[in-house]
């Protein structure tokens, strides 16, 4: 009875522990700990994501070559210029996992960037999705 009762309270002390601890970390728009905050796009336009295949013969097939975005927003007053970027392949299928990802920064003018995945030599049949995420 009396390991229960320690087992109890152990228990109880751990869970507020980890539970002040969790309720400490904050979100910003900057930052990202846990928690609820309302962070704004760069831009209101949809951005598109093409990319070009390569025969490559150690695959043998296909493979993902450069990735190209476009429709960024490097004008506007809150615009996606000079900005950290993240562009990954992902696949096969409704899986959605990671294949491969490259990042940089935006340019700080035009309305489109690259991402060069030809030495990942990802098969252009598993890349199912692009997933582009710019920050900053």
């Amino acid at each position: 009875m009396r390991r229960t009762a320690s087992a109890i309270v152990i228990g109880a002390v751990v869970f507020s522990a980890v539970y002040a601890l969790a309720a400490s970390l904050g979100v910003s728009s900057q930052t990202l700990g846990a928690g609820n905050s309302s962070v704004s796009a760069c831009q209101s336009g949809t951005l598109t994501a093409t990319y070009a295949t390569a025969y490559d013969a150690a695959i043998p097939g296909y493979k993902v070559g450069v990735v190209t975005v476009t429709g960024l927003d490097t004008v506007s007053g809150t615009n996606c210029a000079n900005k950290a970027f993240k562009v990954t392949l992902t696949g096969p299928g409704a899986s959605n996992a990671s294949l491969a990802q490259i990042t940089g920064t935006t340019p700080g003018s035009g309305t489109s960037f690259t991402a060069d995945f030809t030495s990942s030599s990802v098969p252009a049949a598993s890349a199912t999705g692009v997933h582009v995420v710019i920050t900053g």
